[in-house]
């Protein structure tokens, strides 16, 4: 369990680097929740949730919950000094009005021209869409930190997906447990790698075609 829990952070700590000072940055549930814990105390940033939360801080200590406060997941958040909350109309009114710099989200799968699908799995029963469909086409930016293969161990990095689509087209960058990859018109391009996996593995692991960067930057386990 303790090996799982550290490639998730792995994952998370990627992500993080993408996050700038003054950033607005809105997380999905899962892994993506676990990216605060990677930024340095210098990295000002303003964490949003689409129940109405702009400026979380981090989750509270155990008896340090308020039962009041949680975010877009239901789970208990603190506020920063400087956060503020909204009704969640407002909340989605600026992720529509691009207010949003970042988004972090999990998938189910991401085609090679970045079409997201992480909302439902046909037959299962899930709470619904919630702001992904939003968050996919208006953020600035959108990064998808998801495992590289499912539990079957079947590729959830596909030439077109198979699951109901969330968004066309809107991933920027791409972070697994085995490597992250770049997202343009033209497909995805392979940048870095976790140790100790090699580009063969990676590419026995891909369900599609795509390019390697010119220099692959090497990430230490």
């Amino acid at each position: 369990m303790g090996m799982e829990v550290d490639v998730r952070n792995q994952m998370a700590k990627r992500a993080a680097e993408e996050i700038q000072n003054g950033m607005v940055v809105n997380l999905g549930i899962g892994i993506p929740s676990l990216v605060p814990n990677h930024l340095s105390k210098e990295t000002m940033v303003m964490f949003h949730a689409e129940n109405g939360i702009t400026g979380m801080g981090p989750s509270p200590a155990k008896g340090e919950e308020d039962e009041n406060l949680c975010n877009a997941g239901g789970f208990p958040v603190t506020l920063n000094m400087g956060g503020s909350y909204c009704d969640s109309a407002i909340a989605f009114g600026m992720i529509r009005r691009g207010r949003v710099d970042i988004t972090i989200l999990g998938s189910l799968q991401v085609s090679q021209y970045g079409d997201l699908a992480n909302w439902i799995v046909p037959g299962k029963k899930v709470p619904g869409m919630g702001g992904a469909m939003e968050l996919a086409q208006k953020a600035k930016k959108v990064i998808v930190v998801m495992n590289h293969c499912d539990k079957h161990g079947n590729p959830k990095i596909v030439p077109s997906c198979t699951l109901p689509l969330t968004s066309a087209r809107c991933v920027d960058l791409l972070v697994t447990d085995l490597a992250v990859f770049r997202v343009s018109e033209d497909g995805l391009l392979l940048t870095e790698l976790f140790s100790p996996f090699n580009l063969e593995y990676v590419v026995n692991k891909t369900g599609c075609e795509f390019k390697i960067s010119k220099t692959v930057r090497n990430i230490p386990y």
